[in-house]
């Protein structure tokens, strides 16, 4: 190789291989960006680009990339469309998982100059012989970062962490110290002492075995970090669901305690019925009809606690629904229902309470925020072994679906975040059934198809309701 290619070789190759680092930081951020993905990838890809740019064309201390490049990202946080958090993090990760591979790299690169050792020769065989080690340098490297950030995105993609602000301050820990042992032991690479070149593993052989262990160990420790907030995570939803659930199932008890002192009234009245109309008859054979009015005034106002409640065909359903009916007729929110419990049907009262308090809850929330005409539509229809429950309300704005498949929810309490549906999620599943959410944009429409315990499977059944 001549001094010319080697030079056009050195020129562009510098470039291409930040052009791909640029890249693989957009590739990092996809899965974790809105749609469209493309906006978002340009823009952190130009934001890398960017960072190395200003670290090369100005006099900036060794190691300015990485806060300047975190700087970047997370103050373009908002147009790429993720959070402050989330940005940090992930630059944070990725800057850790470079500094690794490339500790890696150069121990292997140190490794080859070993075997291959240089020995006096033409000159363009020298620049061939550099040329070659560089290349093998950086297509290890590629290499072991494209591994590293897979296993991480990888892993991030299993579930979405909530990273505020405690969380990302020790989730950090580790791709942090891992950021600075890196810069730490680049600076001791190379030394020159009295005019002589002098490499740490030359000087420590053991650090040749050392520094790569501890750079994959700081990458391994990210990783069972991760899956650790994320184990810690789906253990306090389930214990958070649980608690819901039991709250709920205790709330219905109470209701339906309460339906059950109502029906004894009711019961204890109709026995006093008898007693009474002796007394108005009495009092109107008398010709007192003044006291029989006043004394049938007095029995209409014992009676006015004894309101006629909905009648679903089921305890449970009952105090749910009519429990709704009166929160809606105090809030002036118009309810109406066609919801009839499936008799016969291999369905647990208690699942069905569940599913109907919170999709009625979530209904009547929507329509509590509204202005113009409010209502909630309530019906429950059964086609053979399926039941379909069906709650409609009045919808402004726009459906932003997670990635559980739920709406978002601006609820201060992130245990609690969109626990509601995910129960309602979490009970249809019993049945083999399907929680669908819809609107087309003036309707909200929540669907939940269940399917009697028991029975196989069909999804012939499930189509024919969809359709």
């Amino acid at each position: 190789m001549s001094s010319e290619s080697f030079q056009l070789f050195s020129s562009s190759f510098v470039p291409a291989f930040q052009l791909f680092y640029a890249l693989a930081l957009a590739c990092f951020f996809r899965p974790f960006l809105p749609q469209p993905r493309i906006k978002g990838m340009a823009i952190v890809s130009l934001a890398y680009l960017a960072a190395f740019f200003l670290c090369n064309g100005f006099p900036v201390p060794r190691g300015a990339l990485g806060p300047l490049l975190l700087a970047l990202t997370v103050g373009l946080s908002k147009p790429v469309g993720i959070a402050r958090p989330l940005a940090f993090f992930l630059t944070l990760l990725y800057l850790s998982a470079k500094i690794s591979a490339g500790l890696v790299a150069e121990s292997l690169y140190f490794l080859a100059e070993q075997l291959f050792p240089f020995h006096p020769e033409p000159i363009e065989g020298v620049y061939l012989r550099a040329a070659w080690l560089i290349t093998a340098f950086f297509l290890s490297h590629l290499s072991l970062f494209s591994l590293l950030l897979w296993l991480l995105a990888r892993q991030l993609k299993r579930r979405r962490l909530s990273l505020h602000r405690r969380e990302l301050c020790y989730m950090s820990l580790i791709p942090a110290a891992s950021i600075l042992f890196g810069q730490m032991v680049s600076s001791l690479l190379l030394e020159v002492k009295d005019g002589v070149l002098l490499q740490l593993y030359e000087r420590h052989p053991a650090f040749l075995g050392v520094v790569p262990a501890l750079a994959l160990l700081f990458s391994l420790g990210s990783l069972l970090a991760i899956s650790f907030r994320q184990s810690l995570e789906a253990l306090l939803e389930e214990r958070e669901s649980s608690f819901v659930q039991r709250q709920q199932a205790a709330a219905i008890r109470d209701r339906i305690q309460e339906v059950e002192e109502f029906y004894t009234r009711v019961r204890e009245m109709k026995h006093q019925l008898r007693g009474h109309l002796t007394a108005i008859r009495g009092l109107a054979q008398r010709g007192e009809y003044r006291q029989a009015e006043q004394y049938i005034a007095r029995m209409d106002e014992s009676m006015s606690g004894f309101e006629r409640t909905l009648q679903t065909g089921s305890a449970v359903t009952d105090v749910i629904v009519d429990s709704l009916r009166r929160q809606c007729q105090e809030q002036g929110i118009g309810f109406y229902s066609e919801f009839h419990y499936p008799s016969g049907g291999r369905y647990d009262a208690f699942d069905l309470g569940i599913i109907l308090h919170n999709l009625l809850q979530n209904a009547l929330e929507a329509c509590q925020n509204l202005a113009g005409e409010r209502y909630i539509s309530l019906a429950g229809r059964r086609q053979g072994r399926f039941f379909l429950i069906e709650v409609q309300n009045p919808f402004a704005g726009q459906l932003v679906l997670g990635e559980n498949g739920l709406p978002s929810t601006t609820k201060e309490d992130a245990l609690l975040h969109g626990l509601g549906l995910s129960q309602v999620r979490r009970e249809a599943e019993k049945y083999t059934g399907e929680l669908e959410l819809k609107t087309d944009g003036q309707i909200f429409c929540a669907t939940v198809l269940l399917q009697e315990q028991g029975k196989q499977n069909s999804n012939t059944g499930k189509e024919e309701w969809k359709r």
